[in-house]
């Protein structure tokens, strides 16, 4: 069985991976699995293990509790980390208003700017420096009290080194300000505050987009969550209506509801008809007739009628609550930039730690200098601090994705940044993706009356109805200048068609089994067109067949292109719809894609994604509606179209803000760009520490190169300011191929 906990207090992967390990330490415990994301952790036991993991849990350093079932409760939880950044937004707010003054008074002489105190006041000089160094360090003080407790229960991670690096400057600077205070003016050179400051703001600044950046990642689960509405309609036996939360529905209710809500449960129709927006959940773009008996799903739409239900499935047990689930678990498995920064957190953090304090030792018992081992160690950790290790990679995707947003892509994740200029297969939702959406009419065959007078009579009979396709044919007729007729007596019968008097005859416009049903023997034979993924509604009066129109949803006008440059850079497209094989497969043809799924699934989509995957293919899933959400979730990278649900935009790692797919390929080459200055950033941040470090361990002092505190703040400066410098490069330039 699956046991889920929400676990709170983690920060970093070094923090997931901790929760992971000492879980996966319990007997009875075969798997476990922690989402940074969404806060949870997710244990596969065969029995009741809770006790056990929690203590766990709580005893490496962290808050959990078992994850309730109700929806109601994740609320909450995304109200409380709203809370965390609004705070951590005004802790960083205070950082800045410090720093700046502290970095200019530490800096300004060097510049030959004015300021004051000035150096030639050392103890002056040295005490505003530590006034305003201490607000500082009180504003980042979570460094410490994640970084230290780490560093005790031997999982070191960032923040310990943030935290033993600042507080080693901070230490070394208050050793020269006691030697200032005692007359020593020469000390006023080892002091390192403003060091301590600009690490802890920088620090500070790059977690904040952070806590941005995962509130957009976890935006799918709380915009499934908003798709049910709150408050339900129930119907008492007595007739009297009471609306209540929806979370306090029961099975066997029965519950009212009105044109233009979404229904709060799963349930039958009991009475009344209407059409029903189903695209959550098959992908349709066509509203689906419903009538006494039909089932309807928690989250659809009802278009148009009142209808009364009895509920069947409700909170957890609906469908919309099981995609919840499934978005869920997607999003809880580790990103390729997640598992680096355990690598670099299990290893590099401790080996620089180790260096530091060796270092600090050798040239103690070589020099018998407390002073001079003070200065190597403080060098060493100064020097090793990863201001340019944690910005080689942010900084690079900062200026992508915000270059990406003027040309209307939406990138959200590093990972996607990484993967996908590996992808070699792309999923292509139908409806809504590759075309527009929104049904249109396409051809108009007269039998026994000319093109205006067939769309006269279908626009005057199509007035009186609420059905999308009718609409779609008085809007037609409208654009070509013709007005309805007045008619009478409407009569619509559901998922066939519909009838009404006009100018004293009975007029029917519908499908060829409803042209049947009401005597019209003579029906032509309309398959070619709906070989072509087109609906056909006939018209007839005093009986005879007068013609038909066909209405299809027309492919959008830049789909074919991006077809042809996906193939011509080597990535293979999969068209899969919810539609019918005749649908499916006409699009298919007309856009040069050989492989196509057709009448899939919201899961059938994700196992076809996740089928492809262990073939060890590169996958990537682009679609627009409620019912990709969990194929774009669970595929290497999720893509989606801005006109389509906010269900499928909040799931996916990209998203084209225009209606033109051509932005695809836009952000494919915009990945491949921005991996190459990844790369290029943390070759720098790697080589500068390599060599930065022994020389600040003093490997070079006996041919008297030695580098003081100052130097390696200095070093560790100009590092971060060459990654951000090359990463700005990727402002520049165009997003297209020739890049």
């Amino acid at each position: 069985m699956i046991q889920e906990y929400t676990v709170t207090g983690m920060h970093c992967a070094a923090c997931s991976a901790s929760v992971e390990r000492v879980v996966r330490k319990i007997d009875g415990v075969q798997a476990a699995s922690v989402s940074l994301l969404s806060e949870r952790l997710y244990v596969r036991c065969d029995t009741d293990l809770t006790d056990k993991i929690l203590s766990a849990v709580i005893r490496a350093g962290f808050s959990a509790q078992k994850a309730p079932d109700a929806i109601d409760s994740r609320r909450e939880g995304i109200l409380r980390r709203e809370r965390e950044r609004k705070n951590m937004k005004r802790r960083l707010i205070a950082a800045i208003i410090f720093a700046v003054p502290l970095f200019y008074i530490a800096m300004a002489h060097m510049a030959g700017l004015p300021s004051y105190p000035a150096p030639d006041k050392p103890f002056i000089f040295a005490i505003v420096q530590l006034l305003l160094v201490i607000p500082i360090m009180i504003a980042g003080s979570y460094f410490y009290k994640r970084g230290i407790p780490a560093l005790f229960s031997m999982r070191p991670n960032m923040d310990s080194l943030i935290a033993v690096s600042t507080v080693a400057s901070f230490a070394f600077s208050l050793f020269s300000l006691i030697n200032i205070a005692r007359g020593h003016s020469d000390y006023v050179h080892h002091l390192y505050f403003d060091s301590v400051g600009m690490i802890i703001t920088l620090v500070m600044l790059g977690k904040y987009f952070e806590a941005r950046a995962k509130k957009n990642t976890s935006a799918a689960i709380d915009d499934l969550i908003s798709m049910l509405p709150e408050k339900a309609c129930v119907i008492k036996p007595d007739g009297e209506q009471v609306y209540i939360n929806s979370s306090e529905l029961l099975p066997e209710e029965q519950i009212r509801v009105r044109p233009g809500e979404a229904f709060p449960a799963d349930g039958v129709i009991l009475s009344g008809e209407t059409c029903a927006d189903e695209s959550m959940l098959t992908g349709e773009s066509m509203p689906c007739e419903k009538s006494t008996g039909d089932y309807v799903t928690a989250g659809t739409v009802n278009m148009n009628g009142v209808v009364d239900i009895k509920t069947v499935q409700v909170g957890s047990g609906t469908k919309l609550a099981a995609m919840i689930r499934m978005v869920d678990e997607a999003q809880s498995s580790s990103a390729p930039i997640a598992r680096l920064a355990d690598k670099v957190c299990g290893i590099f953090v401790p080996v620089v730690m180790s260096i530091a304090l060796i270092s600090g030792i050798v040239w103690f018992f070589i020099t018998h200098d407390v002073a001079v081992a003070v200065r190597i160690f403080t060098s060493v950790l100064v020097i090793a601090c990863p201001c340019a290790l944690g910005l080689a990679t942010p900084t690079a995707i900062m200026v992508a994705t915000d270059r990406s947003a003027t040309h209307g892509i939406l990138i959200r994740s590093g990972a996607a940044l990484e993967q996908m200029h590996k992808i070699n297969v792309i999923c292509l939702d139908k409806t809504g993706t590759l075309t527009t959406g929104k049904p249109e009419v396409t051809d108009v065959i007269p039998i026994n009356s000319d093109d205006d007078t067939l769309l006269e009579l279908f626009s005057s009979l199509e007035a009186g109805s609420e059905h999308p396709l009718g609409k779609c044919i008085c809007e037609y007729a409208r654009e070509k200048g013709i007005s309805p007729r007045p008619f009478s007596d409407f009569q619509a019968v559901g998922g066939r068609g519909a009838s009404a008097v006009i100018d004293g005859v009975r007029v029917y416009a519908g499908n060829a089994a409803f042209m049947s049903e009401n005597g019209f023997c003579d029906i032509p034979d309309v398959s070619k067109l709906q070989n072509e993924g087109k609906t056909v509604m006939f018209i007839a009066h005093d009986r005879k067949i007068e013609g038909a129109v066909a209405v299809t949803d027309a492919l959008r006008k830049e789909s074919a292109d991006v077809i042809a440059e996906l193939k011509d850079m080597g990535i293979e497209p999969v068209l899969i719809s919810g539609d019918n094989s005749a649908v499916a497969g006409a699009v298919a043809e007309k856009l040069g894609i050989e492989k196509y799924r057709a009448e899939v699934l919201p899961a059938d989509k994700a196992e076809i994604v996740e089928n492809l995957r262990a073939e060890g293919k590169t996958v990537a899933m682009l679609g627009d509606g409620i019912n990709d959400a969990v194929a774009i979730a669970v595929a290497d990278v999720g893509m989606a179209v801005r006109s389509g649900t906010d269900i499928a935009c909040s799931a996916a790692d990209v998203v084209l803000t225009s209606d033109s797919i051509s932005l695809v390929t836009d952000a494919l080459h915009i990945s491949a760009r921005t991996m190459r200055i990844i790369k290029q950033n943390l070759f720098w941040a790697f080589a500068y520490n390599c060599i930065g470090i022994p020389i600040a361990a003093g490997v070079l002092s006996p041919i008297g190169i030695e580098l003081s505190p100052t130097v390696g703040a200095l070093a560790m400066c100009l590092s971060s300011v060459t990654v951000v410098t090359n990463a700005l490069r990727l402002g520049k330039g165009s997003t297209n191929k020739r890049v």
